[in-house]
């Protein structure tokens, strides 16, 4: 969240700026427990086989608790979202920028009802394999968006470039991730089952090479989006995504996300850098 209003802003937000960004970081972040907690909280089951040690599944947590816990941090998420509107409403911003902060919001909802509930009312992405798989990296995109918003510039380039980047690493990861969970996931069916895992790990690669490309193409000249001898600080992030392919094809599934996580981690901490680099 941070990033993304930190790469619109070329630096540090400032003023009532900052007090949004404050609230809409400390939105996401209850939005995500509530969302990570909601999928705990229905893949018991599943996980009771995957990863028996978690919470829920070992009996750390109880399910009562839990529900209480989604509930809790729903309604906090909802009320830091609204405290960023106050800001705006009172302040230079105005609530007519503030809204696509608020369609984000919405998007990121509609997104989670959609991959989670098995409502009549859901198109249950969660058990349709890769579309599943896309609404949970878009909404891990849609941070760097909402950051982006909170301080008046949704459509920023910086941060767009960044979301397509996120975008493109957390798609190829959850597509292993379900290679990784295969004997757990029964049932449902994951892009894994449906492709076949050869397919799925040659998607996977595919996708990282797009990552690859979407990194080092704003450093390009022709674009203007970043400084080009800036392109030294994702070098760490490139050196570790091209490691990925070996582990993906020699079958080494959870070493392979693993480093794709940790790629894709130093990727945005040399965003976050090369933002905070005065032009």
């Amino acid at each position: 969240m941070f990033l993304g209003s930190i790469l619109a802003s070329r630096g540090l937000p400032s003023g009532e700026y900052a007090v949004i960004t404050f609230f809409h970081s400390f939105s996401v972040m209850l939005f995500m427990f509530s969302w990570n907690a909601i999928n705990d909280y229905l893949d018991i089951e599943i996980d009771r086989i995957n990863r028996p040690n978690r919470p829920l599944p070992s009996g750390a947590i109880a399910s009562t608790s839990a529900k209480r816990g989604i509930q809790i941090t729903a309604l906090l998420s909802l009320s830091s979202l609204m405290a960023a509107g106050y800001v705006s409403f009172i302040g230079e911003m105005g609530v007519k920028n503030w809204i696509p902060s608020l369609i984000i919001w919405i998007l990121a909802l509609f997104l989670l009802f959609n991959y989670e509930s098995g409502s009549r009312f859901s198109y249950g992405m969660k058990d349709k394999g890769l579309p599943g798989n896309i609404a949970i990296s878009i909404s891990v995109g849609l941070v760097i968006i909402l950051g982006a918003a909170s301080v008046s510039k949704p459509f920023d380039d910086r941060a767009w470039i960044v979301f397509l980047i996120g975008f493109l690493y957390n798609l190829s990861r959850e597509i292993v991730k379900d290679i990784e969970d295969m004997d757990g996931d029964r049932g449902r069916d994951t892009f894994a089952m449906s492709a076949g895992v050869d397919r799925a790990r040659s998607v996977a690669a595919v996708l990282l090479v797009l990552a690859l490309v979407a990194m080092l193409s704003p450093f390009l000249p022709f674009f203007h989006i970043f400084t080009d001898w800036h392109v030294i600080f994702v070098i760490p992030s490139v050196v570790s995504l091209m490691m990925v392919k070996p582990r993906l094809f020699s079958e080494e599934d959870h070493h392979a996300q693993k480093l794709i996580k940790s790629s894709m981690q130093l990727c945005l901490l040399a965003f976050l850098v090369i933002s905070l680099i005065p032009s």
